[in-house]
């Protein structure tokens, strides 16, 4: 029994240190790291063994990659600053639930367009179109922002505020959207006023106990001065963080959203020492990150990727042109500027949520989820190699960096 446990602990170890010097490689030359980590991913693997059950099942990797949707979404509620957020909480808010719906919407539209035109549409695909508008209707803002650290000082702050808010809460709204797609599959004769009550029960009961669950860590840790030490913090919040994330499932809110509004909440209070709890917990954010990747990485047979590749590149077009729509009809009475409306519609870079989400796709009774993990892949690869590397000399031909200050002569 303890050679299996022994073999994993050293395969998933050296997996993940050979992440973590591929993500530190990928900064040093400005490139994305989660390319390099799903390229690892992907190289390797899965059955390390001649035989018996692969490195990484499905079901251990959907359990992996929910626990560690919890601490990302945690760890962007923790860090958001609300004072200097104020000026964009609008039009990220609007982006974030209208712009994902009208996102998901018309994605759906074109696969049902597409669908029609081959001839191969029919009624049951619904749940699966659905799906994948839904799937790829969200942002992700770690990818975009590790882009953009070369213009560091030299593009508006307000832009680029609003990339990071928005990524930050478009999220629950698309794991949501996903959820529903998933009930409609597996669910004959589930009613839409059903559906439509869970998904109002998931985001009411996901943000109400997330604030209940945010003030009550903050009252903990106010009247503890033992549990708020520097080595005990961590720990503390971790620990609290789980039990507010299971608690919220099993009431049945999302636990996403719960974890966002406990991270916001704590980190914009006077509760525990800031600088420790965000050094922390963006430890463990980065850990679950790179899990997310090489998980999917693992999980997904690189000649299905390259299959995908034709829809794949289909669906970034549309991914595209839908953002531009979404961006420059939503922002159009901002105060942003048409070249700055223009770059945010670039920033649409996918990550972990799609990716999170195929897999709970492919671990679901639907008889398409298999097909979602090869075409999340294929589309985040096709994003960060054509969308990632286009991201800087956009922002310079649109005018939106400003020129590098000269020393003046002494």
């Amino acid at each position: 029994m303890q050679e299996p446990v022994a073999l994993y602990l050293m395969a998933f170890g050296g997996l993940l240190l050979a992440a973590v010097l591929l993500d530190d490689l990928a900064d040093r030359v400005k490139l994305p790291g989660i390319l390099l980590v799903l390229a690892l991913g992907l190289l390797v693997d899965n059955d390390m063994r001649a035989a018996g059950e692969p490195l990484l099942s499905l079901t251990r990797a959907n359990n992996i990659t929910q626990a560690a949707l919890v601490l990302v979404l945690f760890f962007g509620g923790l860090t958001t600053n609300w004072s200097r957020m104020k000026a964009v909480v609008k039009p990220s808010a609007l982006l974030a639930t209208v712009g994902v719906l009208i996102t998901a919407a018309l994605l759906t539209l074109i696969g049902i367009g597409i669908l029609v035109l081959e001839g191969g549409w029919k009624p049951a695909l619904m749940a699966q179109v659905l799906f994948v508008g839904a799937m790829f209707s969200s942002t992700d803002a770690s990818a975009a922002l590790s882009l953009l650290r070369p213009l560091a000082g030299r593009m508006p702050e307000k832009v680029l505020d609003l990339i990071e808010m928005e990524s930050t809460i478009n999220d629950p709204m698309a794991v949501v959207l996903a959820g529903l797609a998933l009930a409609l599959a597996g669910g004959e004769g589930v009613a839409t006023a059903d559906l439509v009550t869970d998904v109002v029960r998931q985001f009411l009961l996901g943000g109400l106990l997330g604030f209940i669950g945010g003030s009550v860590i903050s009252q903990l840790l106010l009247g503890s001065t033992s549990l708020t030490r520097g080595s005990m913090l961590p720990v503390v919040s971790l620990a609290l963080l789980l039990v507010l994330s299971g608690g919220t499932t099993v009431l049945g809110g999302s636990p996403l959203l719960a974890a966002y509004v406990a991270g916001l909440v704590l980190g914009n209070g006077h509760a525990a020492d800031q600088d420790v709890l965000e050094e922390a917990h963006s430890s463990f954010a980065k850990m679950a990150e790179l899990m997310l990747f090489l998980c999917l990485g693992l999980v997904v047979a690189p000649q299905d990727v390259v299959r995908a590749g034709a829809w794949a590149l289909l669906l970034f077009v549309a991914m595209q042109v839908v953002r531009w729509l979404m961006v420059q009809a939503l922002l159009l009475r901002s105060d942003f500027q048409w070249s700055e409306r223009s770059f945010i519609c670039w920033t649409g870079l996918r990550g972990a949520v799609p990716i999170a989400m195929a897999i709970q796709a492919w671990a679901s009774s639907a008889s398409w989820g298999k097909l979602m993990p090869p075409l999340a892949l294929s589309v985040v690869l096709l994003g960060l190699l054509i969308q990632g590397f286009a991201l800087v000399p956009i922002a310079h031909r649109l005018g939106v960096v400003s020129k590098p200050e000269t020393a003046e002569p002494s």
